[in-house]
C-alpha cells in the first residue's frame, strides 16, 4: 500500500509540473504576441521583441525539460540501485 501511495504522489507531482509548464507556455505566447504587435506597430524600424522572446524562450525550454523529462536524477539513481541489487542477488 505504501508503494501505491508513493506512486500516486509521484504521479501527482509530475502532472502538476506539466500543468505548470502549460500555463507558462500559454502566458509566453500571449505576452510575446502582445510584444510583437506593440513592436511592429510602434517602432517597426527596430525589432527589439526578439530579446524577450529569445530570453524567455530559453527559460521556457528549461521548464519544458524539467516538466516532461522522466529521467530525473532521483529516478536515475533509483534505477542504478535496482540494477546493482539484481547483480548482488544473482
Amino acid at each position: 500500500m505504501a508503494k501505491t501511495n508513493k506512486n500516486y504522489e509521484r504521479a501527482k507531482d509530475r502532472v502538476e509540473k506539466k500543468i505548470g509548464f502549460m500555463i507558462h507556455a500559454g502566458v509566453y505566447v500571449v505576452v510575446n504576441a502582445g510584444l510583437i504587435t506593440l513592436n511592429l506597430t510602434r517602432s517597426p524600424e527596430k525589432y527589439w521583441f526578439i530579446w524577450p522572446l529569445g530570453g524567455w524562450g530559453i527559460g521556457l525550454a528549461f521548464h519544458a525539460f524539467k516538466a516532461f523529462s522522466s529521467g530525473s536524477v532521483v529516478s536515475w539513481k533509483e534505477k542504478m540501485i535496482q540494477k546493482e541489487q539484481k547483480k548482488l542477488d544473482h
